[in-house]
């Protein structure tokens, strides 16, 4: 039976967020928020601890420096967290770029690189996560948590010229779908994957590797090369969302005191196209019901199918 993400979930009024990627966009707005919040308390990471400088200080703040690429990194900020603060609450996995370009002349580096940073950092922070939540928060009176994991809509579609990065968020993707359903309901442990569209922070800019571009996918019409002249077209970024506008429905969603929704598309344009991803996946469902289902039985639905049913 599946139970995950379908209780409430109330944020504390002396939570404690852990967020990755604090030094700029996203992270920092959201750090940002809350500190602004005089009860709630913060641990902001980045790989340099003096790119924080733009955070306040104060006694419900902790800045660590965080490589997520490295685990004695990982183990140190989450040790750090817990010798500040006790729990941890919210664990917002933020830090991330992307590699664009042919997926022909993508090196092995840089798609290695880019799936090190965006996945395997992602997934052994919630794993660190996971047990805070159950096993060190309830020392506190606190139990459990949630688990934000920040995706894009390239999580759940394929885009031209992104194979590596659509990989890495695809797996964060199916990764956080799968432990929320390992977990107990008493654990009181949530997660929610944010698809955000567009930004207008650096992640089109300094955060964003190119691989060389490959001869055969030269012409201006080809895919890549459509949706590479959208995104670094600067006057295409004034229609994107805030940073400021992102984090402020982030924290939204995490205290309005309500179920917290596996997934959360940020932005007209991830809800877009993600709702027109689904229209066309149903479609095909549809087309080809009958040979789906000539290859085996009613049965086959129904021994399995209850893994997919709440409560």
């Amino acid at each position: 039976m599946d139970t995950s993400n379908t209780e409430l979930y109330k944020l504390p009024v002396d939570a404690v967020w852990l967020i990755t990627g604090c030094s700029s966009g996203l992270g920092k707005s959201l750090a940002l928020l809350v500190n602004s919040n005089s009860t709630q308390r913060l641990v902001a990471t980045a790989r340099q601890a003096d790119s924080l400088s733009s955070i306040p200080e104060g006694p419900n703040v902790l800045k660590v420096t965080l490589d997520v690429t490295s685990v004695s990194s990982i183990n140190g900020a989450v040790a750090a967290a817990l010798e500040a603060f006790g729990r941890i609450d919210v664990l917002v996995n933020n830090a991330g770029y992307s590699v664009m370009g042919d997926t022909e002349s993508t090196t092995e580096e840089q798609a290695r690189r880019v799936v090190e940073t965006d996945f395997w950092g992602t997934s052994k922070l919630t794993i660190h996560a996971m047990r805070v939540m159950r096993e060190e928060n309830p020392k506190t009176g606190q139990q459990g948590g949630v688990v934000m994991n920040v995706t894009s809509a390239g999580g759940f579609i394929g885009f031209p010229g992104s194979a590596y990065y659509n990989a890495s968020k695809f797996a964060v993707e199916g990764f956080t779908e799968s432990v929320s359903r390992e977990v107990r309901p008493e654990w009181n442990i949530h997660f929610c994957l944010i698809e955000p569209g567009g930004i207008s922070t650096n992640f089109a800019g300094t955060s964003l590797v190119r691989s060389a571009p490959h001869p055969s996918y030269s012409t201006p019409d080809t895919p890549a090369r459509l949706l590479e002249g959208y995104i670094l077209n600067v006057d295409n970024h004034k229609t994107w969302s805030s940073p400021q506008s992102v984090a402020a429905a982030m924290y939204e969603v995490v205290s309005r005191g309500q179920r917290i929704p596996i997934r959360v598309p940020l932005g007209p344009d991830a809800w877009g196209l993600i709702k027109d991803e689904v229209k066309q996946v149903d479609k095909d469902l549809d087309e080809l019901r009958y040979l789906s289902e000539s290859v085996g039985n009613a049965k086959q639905f129904d021994s399995i199918h209850f893994i997919r049913k709440d409560k």
